[in-house]
């Protein structure tokens, strides 16, 4: 079920941004705002926050508005938003359907610390995956399905928009074409990364771009209900 979720959002979001004329930038992926219809598939919701865009447009630039735990980088620290900010947010959105945990309340439990992303990043290279899965499936999970969309959710989210794949590119991954090699990509680009680091600049959290972003508080304006 969690799976076909995943899937049907996706379609929307290629709707939305390869069909629709103008294109549509929806600004606020999350678990929240997808909607089940009468035969449990997903439906794209709550268009409050969304922005039309011309498609020869890379981007628009506002206030910054979202939910906290679903904002990309770029949008936090220059306020610029494009179809890759809702891919970021999609990729979110996958961590919440495997771990049955909101972004937004990640970290208000006793034993959790910081953002969910960063906790998923830890323990991906932990090679403990198992515990990111909700706890109410109790045990009934395919594991190489969670390693797929795990790896699909961390190249969503990667912080430079311009590594981030398409949400064509990313339907097709859900589908199962094309995963691998994009994730052998993206293991080399963070190779080079790394090596390229220092011990004084070590890689960049998420956490660290909401604590730095002089928008955040804004954001947080919007980040329960509505």
């Amino acid at each position: 079920m969690r799976k076909r979720i995943a899937l049907g959002t996706a379609r929307g979001l290629v709707y939305l941004h390869e069909q629709c004329d103008p294109k549509i930038i929806h600004r606020d992926v999350k678990a929240a705002n997808i909607l089940l219809d009468e035969d449990f598939e997903a439906v794209v919701g709550d268009f409050g926050l969304a922005k039309l865009l011309d498609h020869r447009d890379s981007h628009v630039t506002t206030a910054v508005r979202g939910t906290v735990g679903h904002i990309a980088p770029e949008y936090l620290s220059t306020g610029q938003s494009s179809e890759k900010t809702d891919v970021f947010g999609f990729g979110i959105l996958l961590l919440e359907l495997i771990t049955g945990q909101k972004a937004l309340d990640f970290g208000r439990a006793a034993n959790q610390k910081g953002v969910m992303l960063d906790w998923v990043k830890k323990l991906h290279q932990d090679g403990k995956l198992s515990l990111l899965v909700d706890k109410d499936l109790k045990g009934n999970f395919d594991r190489i399905e969670l390693e797929e969309m795990v790896q699909v959710a961390l190249l969503c989210t990667q912080f430079n928009p311009l590594h981030r794949p398409r949400m064509s590119e990313v339907l097709r991954m859900l589908e199962g074409d094309g995963l691998a090699e994009k994730w052998e990509a993206s293991q080399m680009i963070k190779t080079l990364k790394l090596r390229s680091c220092d011990n004084d600049n070590p890689p960049q959290r998420y956490s660290d771009f909401i604590e730095e972003s002089s928008l955040v508080l804004e954001a947080m304006e919007l980040s329960g209900p509505r």
